[in-house]
């Protein structure tokens, strides 16, 4: 047995979710996975309760690697790529480099999702059935956050990254790292519902850029349809 991998990780992968990208990550990684699959209801597009049987949360992403389980993405990635990526993909500890990798590990899930999440839920408040006479105010009110607040703040965040790729290809510094990885997932999803769009054209070459990786199209025939429309 390879002393590396002393145990088969399990991924517990949601259909269209942030597990995606921790399957990307074990094909950069080269470290051999199984995969466990969970779907989505298809009206409420929940994750089914099952997943609480491995986690209280009942959410994805989701490991286990050996007796441990672990959930967050940021910090799956982390426990990846410093036990198994032997110096690659994530700079040393202690290093300003690693400060800058950690940084956008915590951006992704911390400033980037909250308004797309948003976005996604005004989206859907303002399509929803409701009765006849209460549709307009519905309607109203979720265009109205999305115009004077949601939105901007996509901008925001938009304005901010494109220009984080002004002077190198990658978020993490000059090579790719996990920090592309963990933000794959909020820049998918910006392009699907957040307008990124030729406005932004590094952010398009980025995307681009991740989806041409042999690792990540390898991830996709292993994990499924990816669609966050």
């Amino acid at each position: 047995m390879d002393t590396r991998f002393p145990t088969m990780i399990t991924v517990h992968h949601l259909n269209n979710s942030r597990s995606q990208r921790i399957l990307w990550l074990l094909e950069e990684l080269g470290v051999p996975y199984e995969i466990k699959r969970y779907q989505r209801d298809p009206k409420t597009l929940q994750a089914p309760p099952e997943l609480r049987a491995v986690h209280p949360l009942g959410k994805a992403p989701v490991i286990t690697d050996g007796a441990l389980t672990l959930a967050e993405s940021g910090a799956i990635v982390e426990y990846l790529a410093d036990r198994y990526g032997a110096g690659m993909l994530i700079p040393a500890h202690g290093t300003p480099e690693r400060l800058r990798c950690n940084y956008w590990l915590h951006y992704a899930e911390g400033s980037a999702m909250p308004p797309l999440l948003l976005k996604l839920v005004f989206q859907r408040m303002e399509h929803a059935p409701m009765p006849f006479l209460a549709r307009p105010i519905g309607k109203g009110i979720a265009r109205k956050v999305q115009r004077d607040f949601v939105d901007p703040q996509l901008a925001t965040h938009l304005d901010y990254l494109e220009s984080q790729l002004r002077n190198s290809d990658w978020f993490g510094g000059a090579a790719f790292s996990v920090a592309d990885i963990q933000l794959s997932f909020p820049l998918e999803a910006f392009a699907a519902r957040g307008g990124l769009d030729d406005r932004y054209p590094r952010l398009r070459t980025f995307l681009q850029r991740i989806h041409s990786r042999p690792a990540y199209q390898r991830a996709l025939q292993r994990g499924g349809e990816y669609l966050l429309g």
